[in-house]
């Protein structure tokens, strides 16, 4: 994937603290924005240009579900060639000139389906019609009109085979079996299968081949500790480029002898951050930039007409992020997608031969970033000495004495970004300061702090977050008598912790999706999670050897402890975290007497997708909060509903 065809999700990403907040002067009221601005679909989003350039597509909503549009480029007019609605289609590509394919799922069971559309949206065929199996695209394979390689889960369901599909006649055939341990695979340049990995759960092995006709030989082993994560080959397709932390904290850029197993030439790395993102230029067959994030996105140019260019973007576009979401074979167009911290921003049509740069459209124009607050990146340190980096937003004008909701990422092992979030922006605008932190065990720090987090749910990681609401009353920025807690996945499970484990720090908590019991949540994940399930034992806990710590980490076996009104949000369709996880803690507690408020929704998973969904349950979420965090009074019926 080339540097214009790259992360496009890094646009819409989530929030994290920093340093000293500077003093603000208390003004304006703020305009209570009407809930629905903040959750509702996008007026156009997800734009990308066709292999030729002759074509744009774009997702907007048909039916209030997101659906995919085509116009030619220079016509006003554009054709929705898909009509999805049950769900929000959550991805899709252009396959040459003619044809896109995107994924489905059914009510959020992830289980996705390969589905192929012409441009003008004829002869729409899901090409893998299986029920219960989960598809994911290997390689495109952009230089093979009408075939791709998709990986199935078919014929074990823990296991992924590789199959070379048509796209026109859906024939499909396997080209490798796995054996049960191969939990990735990867093409070369030609679209050649040749690199395959494996584990047992807790090492990890790199598989290399020559050619197809050869049988794959393990090229390096290691402990999951420790990773070397191929990226692409090199263009002659003899060697590859990695992001690799074997010998060093923090990941960096290599390049590396795959045949030979050895480190050849070490590109890139940062004293702070783990280093992963390496793009290139595909017609040019140069490499272009590296990205990496400290407490937001950041670049390093490696080709000189690559700088140039966003150089060019940022000098008319600069009081924005830019990024280049999706470029042309001859890389003669390019588009374009601004966003900030208190903008979704825009999608902009860049001609690189005229120079000439052209406003395709707001992507929710109806958010006016200057109502909306500004998220700083914020630093604290831990009872034991960690420094924690993360992200404050603020109401408006308003710096201190706030009712405040803290609310810790899902993952665990992921990470917050900078950048527009609109439940923190819908917090924000309803009163309440937002803390998102990221604790031990976060992605993106280097592999020692990460470890810090092994066998730490409900322990050193809650203390993390504990840490942070200690900050927040030292800086007098929280109401201590005022303060929230609020999660999704694991962030819900620490919501569930924070209200068992340290039930004087919050005034209440809402769970969404999040994990309530250890020993049922690792013995209800997903099938094709089971080839991780010996490392998931190392870093939660093993159900037998660890039943001591684990029991006492799950808040379900605390729930005497917990006294605080509580909110739970929950798809019945979670193939992640089981629905019974939520109703489990909310019978425990419900079975005391202590207030529980419950949302179910059938026709979800692992989060709301569906907008009327979204609307409910921030809607009752503003309520909850209002009414436990705000006088009496303020517990009005939500803006906009």
């Amino acid at each position: 994937m080339s540097i214009f065809k790259q992360t496009a999700f890094l646009i819409i990403i989530s929030l994290f603290l920093t340093s000293c907040m500077e003093p603000a002067i208390e003004t304006k009221e703020v305009r209570k924005i009407p809930l629905e601005d903040f959750f509702k679909n996008p007026e156009k989003t997800s734009y990308k240009i066709s292999p030729s350039g002759t074509y744009l597509s774009y997702m907007a909503p048909y039916e209030n579900r997101m659906n995919i549009f085509v116009q030619k480029i220079g016509d006003r007019k554009a054709t929705r060639i898909t009509g999805e609605t049950e769900r929000d289609i959550p991805g899709y590509i252009w396959k040459g000139d003619d044809h896109i394919l995107y994924v489905k799922d059914f009510n959020g069971d992830e289980n996705f389906h390969v589905v192929v559309v012409g441009k003008d949206g004829s002869d729409l065929k899901d090409l893998t019609p299986f029920e219960g199996v989960r598809a994911q695209i290997i390689d495109d394979l952009e230089d093979f009109p009408a075939e791709i390689l998709v990986s199935l889960n078919k014929r074990n369901p823990q296991a992924f085979d590789p199959y070379r599909l048509n796209i026109i006649t859906g024939e499909m055939k396997m080209i490798a079996e796995n054996p049960g341990n191969i939990t990735g695979w990867q093409t070369d340049h030609d679209g050649k299968l040749r690199i395959a990995t494996t584990s047992d759960g807790v090492n990890t092995s790199l598989l290399y081949r020559d050619t197809e006709d050869e049988p794959f030989k393990t090229i390096l082993t290691t402990s999951f500790k420790e990773s070397l994560n191929p990226l692409f080959f090199t263009f002659d397709n003899k060697q590859i480029y990695a992001s690799s932390n074997l010998g060093r904290d923090k990941s960096a850029i290599v390049k590396y002898d795959i045949a030979n197993g050895e480190e050849i030439e070490m590109l890139f790395e940062h004293p702070d951050v783990d280093v992963s993102g390496l793009s290139y230029s595909r017609k040019r067959k140069v490499l272009t930039s590296i990205n990496y994030t400290t407490w937001k996105l950041q670049r390093e140019y490696l080709d000189d007409r690559t700088r140039s260019i966003y150089e060019r973007l940022e000098r008319e576009l600069g009081n924005k992020e830019v990024v280049i979401v999706s470029v042309t074979d001859e890389e003669h167009k390019m588009l374009v997608r601004t966003y900030s911290d208190r903008s979704l921003g825009a999608y902009y049509l860049y001609d690189v031969a005229s120079d000439q740069l052209e406003k395709l459209v707001e992507v929710s124009p109806w958010i006016n970033e200057d109502e909306m607050a500004e998220m700083k990146p914020v630093k604290y340190q831990s009872r034991d000495g960690l420094t924690i980096h993360g992200y404050l937003t603020l109401p408006q004008g308003k710096t201190t004495n706030l009712p405040v909701v803290v609310n810790p990422h899902g993952g665990p092992w992921a990470r917050d970004r900078w950048g527009f979030d609109a439940q923190v922006q819908f917090l924000a605008n309803r009163g309440y300061g937002v803390l998102q932190m990221n604790f031990r065990g976060s992605t993106g720090y280097g592999k020692m702090f990460w470890e810090k987090s092994f066998k730490e749910w409900g322990k050193a990681m809650q203390d993390d977050i504990t840490d942070g609401v200690s900050w927040l009353k030292e800086q007098k920025i929280a109401q201590p008598d005022k303060i929230a807690i609020y999660g999704a996945s694991y962030g819900g499970y620490a919501t569930l912790a924070g209200l068992a484990f340290t039930p004087d720090v919050y005034t209440c908590g809402v769970d969404y999706v999040g994990v309530s019991n250890l020993f049922t949540f690792m013995n209800t994940i997903p099938p094709y999670w089971k080839p991780y399930l010996e490392m998931m034992y190392e870093m939660v806990g093993h159900p037998e050897k660890d039943s001591v710590l684990m029991a006492s980490a799950s808040p379900v076996m605390h729930v005497e402890k917990i006294t605080a009104p509580l909110f739970v949000a929950q798809g019945a369709k979670d193939p992640r975290v089981n629905i019974e996880e939520s109703n489990q803690i909310v019978d425990a507690i419900r079975s005391r007497g202590v207030e529980v408020e419950y949302m179910v929704k059938e026709n979800e998973g692992h989060g709301f997708r569906n907008q009327e969904n979204r609307f409910e349950f921030y809607a009752a979420m503003e309520k909850f909060l209002a009414k436990h965090l705000k006088d009496e009074a303020a517990a009005e019926e939500p803006a906009g509903l």
